[in-house]
């Protein structure tokens, strides 16, 4: 590669050189082992968001954890996993939501703020996305179709369908 050519002050008064630098090639790629030790942090953002999901986490709060911007954490997230951050989050609060709202001891409105969500609507759409129904049916008829059935049975056979698996014809029915 050609180095290119810069003025540069010689020690003189009034009497420029040319200076050749070098140019250094920039890769968009990480060596192999930056890209370990972006997946273990990747992995421990995850792990941090299954064991915080009722805590109030954001993507700049967990990127700071994980010493990347959060768009940088974002794009490596949805890379590495296949969702972003925040849609992973949501879905581990829904299906948190969903077992609560398969006991039937708590109202919608106490099931949206165990899991972490600060407002009822976002979280009342956002479980109408991922299952299908919104969270009120869901509590009505999930507790008779999951009778009889061992909580992680339920669990496996409840599990929230995001759109694009949807869209496969693989939802679940519950009435």
């Amino acid at each position: 590669m050609a180095g290119r050519i810069a003025l540069s002050p010689a020690p003189g008064p009034g009497i420029n050189l040319p200076v050749r630098r070098t140019i250094v090639p920039v890769t968009s790629r990480p060596t192999p082992a930056q890209h370990l030790s972006d997946l273990a942090r990747l992995r421990r953002v995850r792990d941090r968001i299954d064991r915080e999901y009722a805590q109030p986490l954001d993507v700049e709060a967990l990127a700071r954890g994980a010493h990347m911007s959060a768009g940088h954490l974002s794009r490596e997230f949805r890379a590495a996993f296949g969702e972003s951050p925040y849609g992973y989050l949501m879905t581990r609060r829904v299906e948190r939501a969903m077992a609560l709202l398969r006991r039937g001891d708590l109202s919608v409105t106490e099931v949206c703020f165990a899991v972490g969500c600060s407002s009822l609507g976002t979280f009342s759409t956002r479980f109408t996305e991922l299952v299908g129904v919104p969270p009120s049916t869901y509590r009505r008829e999930a507790a008779a179709a999951t009778a009889g059935m061992p909580p992680c049975v339920a669990k496996q056979v409840t599990r929230p369908v995001r759109n694009r698996e949807a869209s496969s014809g693989s939802v679940p029915t519950y009435s």
